[in-house]
């Protein structure tokens, strides 16, 4: 429906709730029917379960989605349901819908309507793991608006729709065999009273400005990367002096410069890599329970785990205080002396 491309993306891709208006049976009609569309399947929102957003839809929309991956079957009258992998739904469980979703579902709205699941998507990773995709019929009717099908046509489901009797959809996911045909329809059907868009070009847009944020993030981690280093600096000169005294009493026990520089050396350099395996361990653990969140509230599946860079980025920070902890020792072995004893 015309509008915010964006908005519609968030709607039809992400189920995140909105308000939109919906495109009428004439539109649909149009676009069905066109040479080049191998199938337009009307995507209908409105009703939820247990926060899993109920989408009413067709057949041929959820071969394309599951690429045919269904543990069951599709539905075949308009009370049947597919869940995705992550619903907590199984293989002949029946349940009621809310209406609305979220703090504002009604959970007694359709009391005495319910779905039948008979089938199982396979995980796909996306918001779609959470959904629950119904024949569009039943979310028509289940809110009175009718099923898009003449009434001696019964339980039928699934197109051809009768244009006069469609009740609308907020959108259309059209599918095209040609890739140049999807252009050319992109083109055709952007007009006043229809937007046509490419889910991957809202993405793109989204993910540059994500990118810009980005930026700013790394200068800020790059930042504190050179506090964290400052203040380890500061910590094992710290170290040092504090144990000036102990190792003024090696010296005067007969202890070489060497043995001095050695042991301050491997002592910070034990602390640094402890630090750094530690941090590197938390950290891990930090971003498992923010992915797990984030896949919570987004419906996206976010896994977290640990790649070279980051082993690469915990050897640099190791290898520079490793240095740095060089120098520190050249200078606590410069500075050790039996006046320190005295004092």
């Amino acid at each position: 429906a015309p509008g915010s491309e964006t908005t519609m993306m968030l709607a039809a891709v992400y189920l995140q709730p909105s308000d939109v208006p919906l495109l009428d049976g004439e539109i649909y009609h149009e676009i069905a029917s066109h040479e080049h569309v191998a199938f337009a399947a009307p995507l209908a929102f409105g009703d939820s379960y247990q926060d899993a957003p109920i989408v009413g839809s067709t057949a041929d929309f959820v071969a394309h989605l599951s690429d045919g991956r269904i543990d069951g079957r599709v539905f075949a009258r308009s009370q049947e349901a597919i869940v995705g992998a992550a619903t907590t739904l199984q293989i002949g469980e029946r349940f009621t819908p809310a209406h609305g979703a979220g703090n504002m579902a009604e959970d007694d709205a359709h009391v005495g309507f319910s779905y039948e699941v008979v089938g199982v998507m396979e995980r796909t990773g996306s918001p779609w793991d959470r959904a629950i995709i119904v024949p569009v019929e039943g979310v028509w009717g289940v809110h009175g608006l009718g099923t898009g099908h003449p009434l001696k046509d019964g339980d039928r489901i699934g197109p051809p729709f009768d244009a006069e009797l469609f009740p609308g959809t907020p959108a259309i996911l059209v599918h095209a065999e040609q890739l140049w045909a999807n252009y050319a329809l992109k083109s055709e059907f952007t007009r006043d009273d229809v937007m046509a868009f490419f889910p991957g070009t809202i993405l793109a847009e989204l993910y540059q400005l994500m990118g810009d944020v980005r930026s700013v993030i790394s200068i800020v981690v790059l930042v504190s990367q050179i506090l964290v280093a400052s203040a380890v600096l500061v910590g094992l000169t710290m170290m040092v002096r504090l144990f000036a005294r102990r190792l003024s009493l090696l010296m005067v026990l007969g202890a070489p410069g060497r043995f001095v520089y050695a042991v301050v050396w491997s002592y910070a350099s034990l602390l640094v890599l402890v630090g750094s395996l530690l941090g590197l361990l938390l950290g891990f653990g930090a971003t498992l329970v923010i992915s797990m969140l984030v896949t919570q509230q987004t419906n996206i599946l976010v896994e977290a785990s640990l790649h070279w860079p980051e082993l690469h980025l915990v050897a640099s920070f190791f290898a520079a205080m490793s240095f740095a902890a060089l120098i520190l020792a050249f200078f606590a072995r410069n500075h050790v002396s039996i006046e320190r004893l005295r004092t």
